[in-house]
């Protein structure tokens, strides 16, 4: 009795080992795996669909923008920029007028003009001693932010561009009425979060620009250490929060500044509405680089908000204090288990076909309380739970699987990141293993890369440099791939492929060479696309150069015990790599060794010939032009 007591208790542990075991393990790594970018990427990406799909999330109440238009810019066309104090002061006395709180100037001069008109040893004037009086007048009066500025000198160093003197003096908090405008974005470049305080030090103005601004609205001293606003508790530490953006750009309630310019502007009752609110005055004219990447800058239609209405945004989030709350690590841990838990009981009961779906379908429904969540300003993971339902439901598998599967689905792993599903489907049918270890096999490599590219990326903003570079990939690897190529790696705007190897084809010079002409027409058809998408850009033209050479090199996983590559190295790569230079030489497009050309069999048509001497080699290779290739029956053509 004892005995089968006991194998009930191994048959129970077994059974609580697999249902508790495998959510733990699936819930760990996932959360591993959270800790990279890509996967940080697609949360964000989550999270600020939220916001597109809410919308206007609330209606602000503490805050308003008061916006340098195009309006404005037409109405005072006549006066340069840099002279608009007196414009600025006669705003913000009517902004006092109307009873606001504070205002925040997100404009920086760094030389008044008047210090510039002496400067310039003009006769001396009324107008050159008083010009900026109303905006001394207004700052002097107290309840006025002006802000600093942190820039990042040449050698790294930092330093913060503040006011000109004769405004700074003015301010009756000193350094307690400046604050640091900069935003600073995560790494895809959205503004999400903000830092309250940026230097501790309570003798420099270290406090952020909207925090100076909170503080005001709130009636706290910015002089503390710890404030409280909303019931939240803020300290003078360098800690990053996160935005509770009310809504897409337009939401944070907006009057132009020419508005508060005329002479009836306090009998306007847009003006009167302003009463009781913190004001940020800040461009948002077409011609501004004070734009940027918010959560609402996807979609299709997508747009940038001003970096003053950003502003707004994040003074409204600390005086209503609808921060958005990310769970504790703790909870979030057990937010994810409980998910992979109730997943893993029905992968372990369900065969795997019925396992995948029912995964599939938690995965797909995992935003929708994400998103529920959302709106009442909870932040639930999404692709890390994701993660981890896959996690599991492999993890499941591999326990049911014999050895037999295990080796498949190895070979699937291994193969499927190097090679077309085709060239997989033929290895794991044939049964044939890769040498991981470094094997000598003779093959064909070729190097590919776009002409002029620095040119091109300098003309190009950086997304669409990575778009331009992502639509290129997906064309030009096509034909790599239907001649059965390995695609080894992707080196900035350069594509290195391998012919012969994983699967030894006997006519892989060939199959090089088709595919290097059909990415060359590719590339044709490309330079239309690159025409179309980015006219008036003075682009050079889109062009591509391809070197191919044929010979023994040794193939095999390389890299160190946290990285492994699966790729080749030898004299022949080499000689490939410098081949594809050749091309700048010759003024082609495609060229190929003298080894690939005798290696391709009959029908190479070819145009220019040169013997040169590469890098790296004591013997020169004879370098052919390849203008054409003509069909044999069982050339597997281009489509």
């Amino acid at each position: 009795m004892s005995d089968v007591k006991h194998e009930r208790w191994l048959a129970l542990r077994r059974k609580l080992l697999r249902q508790l075991g495998v959510p733990l393990l699936a819930c760990l790594i996932a959360a591993g795996a959270a800790k990279t970018n890509w996967l940080e990427s697609l949360e964000y990406v989550y999270y600020d669909y939220w916001h597109l799909f809410a919308g206007v999330r609330y209606t602000p109440e503490h805050t308003a923008f008061v916006s340098m238009d195009d309006e404005t810019l037409v109405a005072l066309k006549d006066d340069p920029l840099a002279f608009w104090a007196p414009h600025f002061g006669r705003a913000m006395d009517t902004l006092t007028k109307a009873g606001v709180k504070a205002v925040g100037l997100d404009f920086i001069y760094q030389v008044s003009a008047e210090s510039w008109l002496r400067k310039l040893n003009l006769p001396n004037s009324e107008i050159s001693r008083n010009y900026d009086s109303p905006l001394r007048a207004a700052l002097a009066s107290g309840n006025k932010i002006l802000i600093t500025h942190l820039v990042e000198l040449n050698n790294g160093d930092l330093q913060l561009l503040m006011p000109p003197d004769d405004q700074r003096y003015l301010l009756p908090g000193g350094v307690n009425d400046l604050g640091i405008a900069n935003l600073f974005p995560d790494d895809d470049k959205y503004v999400r979060r903000f830092f309250p305080v940026m230097d501790p030090d309570p003798a420099a103005p270290g406090i952020g620009f909207a925090m100076q601004l909170a503080l005001r609205g709130a009636g706290q001293d910015a002089s503390k250490t710890e404030w409280e606003i909303a019931g939240v508790k803020i300290s003078r530490n360098l800690e990053r929060r996160w935005i509770g953006y009310a809504g897409p750009p337009g939401t944070i309630p907006t009057i132009s500044m020419n508005a508060l310019l005329q002479p009836n502007a306090l009998s306007d009752p847009k003006v009167m509405a302003l009463k009781g609110r913190v004001v940020v005055l800040a461009a948002n004219n077409a011609g501004t680089s004070d734009r940027h990447f918010t959560p609402y800058s996807r979609g299709v239609k997508a747009d940038q908000m001003a970096g003053g209405e950003i502003h707004a945004n994040i003074v409204e989030t600390i005086m209503s204090g609808r921060y958005p709350w990310v769970m504790p690590t703790w909870l979030h841990i057990i937010y994810i288990f409980v998910v992979l838990a109730g997943a893993t009981l029905l992968f372990l009961r369900m065969p795997p076909e019925k396992g995948a779906l029912i995964g599939l379908l938690f995965a797909v429904n995992l935003p929708i309380p994400a998103f529920l969540a959302f709106r009442h300003d909870l932040v639930l993971p999404v692709a890390e739970p994701q993660i981890g339902l896959a996690v599991a439901f492999l993890l499941t598998v591999i326990l049911r699987l014999t050895g037999e599967e295990r080796e498949r689905a190895r070979m699937k792993k291994m193969f499927g990141s190097y090679v077309s599903d085709e060239v997989v489907d033929m290895l794991m049918i044939e049964g044939r293993k890769l040498n991981l270890g470094g094997e000598s096999v003779n093959v064909s490599v070729m190097f590919s890369d776009i002409r002029n590219f620095t040119t091109i990326s300098e003309r190009l903003e950086a997304h669409e440099v990575v778009e331009m570079l992502n639509e290129y990939f997906s064309r030009v690897t096509v034909p790599i791939l239907e001649q059965g190529g390995n695609v080894n790696k992707y080196i900035g705007d350069a594509v290195m492929a391998i012919f012969g190897s994983p699967v030894p084809y006997p006519d892989h010079a060939r199959r090089a060479l088709i595919a290097g002409l059909g990415m060359a027409r590719i590339a044709d058809e490309f330079r239309v696309w690159m025409e179309n998408r980015f006219p008036d850009r003075n682009l050079p033209t889109f062009g591509i150069g391809i070197g191919i050479h044929t010979g023994d090199a040794v193939l095999g996983n390389i890299g160190s015990v946290k990285r492994m590559e699966f790729t080749a190295i030898g004299d022949t790569v080499n000689a490939a790599s410098r081949l594809e230079g050749v091309t700048k030489e010759l003024q082609c497009v495609l060229v190929a060794s003298a080894q690939t050309v005798g290696a391709a069999g009959d029908g190479v048509r070819t145009g220019k010939r040169e013997t040169v001497q590469v890098k790296g080699r004591t013997e020169p290779i004879d370098v052919y032009e390849i203008v054409g290739l003509d069909a044999m029956p069982s050339d597997k053509p281009v489509t």
